[in-house]
């Protein structure tokens, strides 16, 4: 019998390299203050880069979580039934302080070395990423009630997973989940039909039904509904304080295009308990700083699956040969692969920009305030509506090896579409950007005071810079041009970034092709005379050391 299935020229497994060894994101963790942190996002690297992670993130995606409505008597319960391999993932994140451990950090950076590790760690699996943002997310909104919080952030930050439904008081860590979505509504939260009707202890009863509940398996949730005095913001556990169920039904869960190992459900509250967080009235002001947290993951988590789109495609590329030689040292796959590379860097530098703006923020800073307050609106928008072009491309860097599901790519792939929808959408999010200018002039102030960090370091920049500020001095039409405004901000926030802190051979090629028009509308349109090794040489993985 002939030798038909001879397997060559196929490409080795992506195992056994540290996902941190990224010098774009190590960068910028040192020079936004959390040097301390690399050897600890080192040896999460590592786990990342494992055979082990890949194993726990492709299973949990095959075998996603089951609901349990009743038990076998006809009980309700209510329960998610999650894969071992789900534990195994969210207990690393937890452990390694990926939740709400920063609010319990003193140290300078405790933001910047989380977001370092969700960026890492996001890497291997990011369904798991929801829940573990939303309790880093938490803990801001849960301050206007000190009381709570007080009661609930040692848990909320405490490095132990603790799954199960138990009284929140009797368990060594909580994780919280954020139900605003109405069918009714969908990002207009004002269209909030769940009722909340004041109890004689001070608590609150909702009935209503939420269209969208991330992490329905959650301790806690975040959740508005209309008191007497307003849409207002409510915490509610799902076991109450006397050990019984909470009335949070859950009807089902969504069928999801991507992020199929997280659960994500429709619930219905039938006189719920809940405690009242900040005032009547005041629920968009209290949730809001809750949203602005989970944003920041959206750029986090855009810029993870980024980079991981470029490390598999330079991986395959420089494994796998066509037309005599490697495809890596194809001209036209190397202006493909250093294209997506320098996307990659631009969002993981303002996105560590932005976690650093937080820890400033944390500690007093306004001026970091105002930064951050417009930074995150138009970098939310740009980042995350790049990331499923990039996943995209990267994905046909493989060619039709990427396109079956043992290369993980279509996960990649149907993943990337999410961190542009949560937290607000693409118009959500410019048009945010515009309402941020107009509430808070000083924001723009800000803004020009960052870019302007790298005036005269690029003609390209400056040019579009000038265009910037006389566009934004004319507000006709501004809500008709708001996307156009917002790409041109994020760019602009973008290229000072790298001009300042990448090697020339980056920061040059990006605001050349980004801001220069030296580009078409594809990947793999740079123009002539860029060093695509040296943009590429960043985004090489190599092996783990062995010890």
């Amino acid at each position: 019998m002939p030798q038909t299935h001879e397997v060559t020229n196929q490409v080795p497994p992506h195992h056994g390299y540290d996902a941190a060894a990224d010098p774009a994101l190590l960068e910028a963790v040192a020079r936004e203050g959390a040097a301390w942190a690399i050897p600890e996002i080192h040896r999460l690297g590592a786990l990342a880069g494992s055979e082990q992670a890949a194993e726990w993130g492709r299973v949990v995606n095959e075998n996603p979580p089951v609901l349990r409505t009743h038990d076998r008597y006809g009980h309700r319960i209510d329960e998610v039934e999650f894969h071992p391999y789900w534990h195994e993932l969210m207990g690393t994140a937890v452990s390694h302080g990926l939740h709400a451990a920063p609010w319990a950090d003193d140290r300078a950076g405790a933001h910047v070395a989380r977001a370092a590790k969700f960026l890492v760690w996001g890497q291997v699996e990011a369904g798991h990423s929801c829940p573990v943002s939303m309790t880093y997310a938490a803990v801001p909104a849960l301050r206007a009630t000190p009381e709570l919080a007080a009661w609930l952030e040692p848990l909320l930050a405490s490095r132990t997973y603790d799954f199960g439904l138990r009284r929140p008081d009797t368990k060594q860590g909580l994780i919280a989940g954020m139900s605003m979505t109405e069918k009714q509504g969908g990002s207009d939260v004002r269209a909030n039909t769940t009722t909340a009707v004041p109890a004689p202890d001070g608590t609150y009863r909702l009935t209503g039904h939420k269209w969208f509940t991330s992490a329905p398996m959650s301790d806690v949730f975040l959740t508005l509904a209309q008191a007497p005095g307003g849409l207002s913001c409510f915490l509610l556990p799902r076991v109450l304080p006397d050990g019984s169920r909470n009335r949070l039904l859950l009807q089902r869960l969504k069928d999801k295009l991507g992020n199929r190992s997280n659960a994500s459900a429709e619930i219905e509250y039938d006189e719920a308990f809940g405690w009242l967080v900040g005032e009547e009235g005041r629920g968009v002001a209290t949730i809001i700083e809750m949203v602005n947290m989970t944003r920041l993951d959206c750029v986090l988590g855009g810029a993870s699956g980024m980079r991981l789109g470029v490390i598999r495609a330079v991986h395959h590329a420089t494994h796998r040969r066509a037309f005599g030689k490697a495809l890596i040292d194809q001209p036209l796959m190397r202006n493909v692969l250093a294209d997506l590379a320098l996307e990659s860097e631009a969002a993981t530098a303002v996105a560590l920009r932005l976690a650093g703006a937080t820890d400033r923020v944390a500690q007093g800073n306004q001026d970091e305030a105002l930064l951050r307050r417009l930074g995150l609106a138009v970098t939310k928008y740009w980042v995350c509506k790049r990331a499923p072009g990039h996943a995209a491309e990267a994905l046909e860097c493989l060619g039709g090896n990427g396109y079956i599901e043992d290369s993980g790519m279509p996960r990649l792939y149907r993943e990337a579409p999410l961190s542009s929808i949560w937290e607000g959408s693409g118009n959500v999010a410019a048009l945010d950007s515009l309402r941020a200018m107009a509430r808070q002039p000083e924001t723009v102030e800000a803004f020009f005071e960052e870019v302007g960090r790298a005036a005269g370091a690029d003609r390209h920049l400056d040019a579009v810079v000038a265009g910037l500020q006389k566009q934004l001095a004319d507000p006709a039409e501004a809500e008709y041009r708001a996307r156009q405004l917002t790409e041109t901000m994020a760019l602009t926030f973008q290229a000072s970034l790298l001009l300042r802190h990448a090697p020339g051979a980056v920061a040059e090629a990006f605001c050349a092709s980004r801001l220069g028009g030296e580009h078409g509308g594809a990947y793999g349109t740079l123009p002539t005379g860029v060093d695509t090794e040296a943009i590429l040489a960043r985004a090489r993985t190599a092996a783990v050391p062995t010890v």
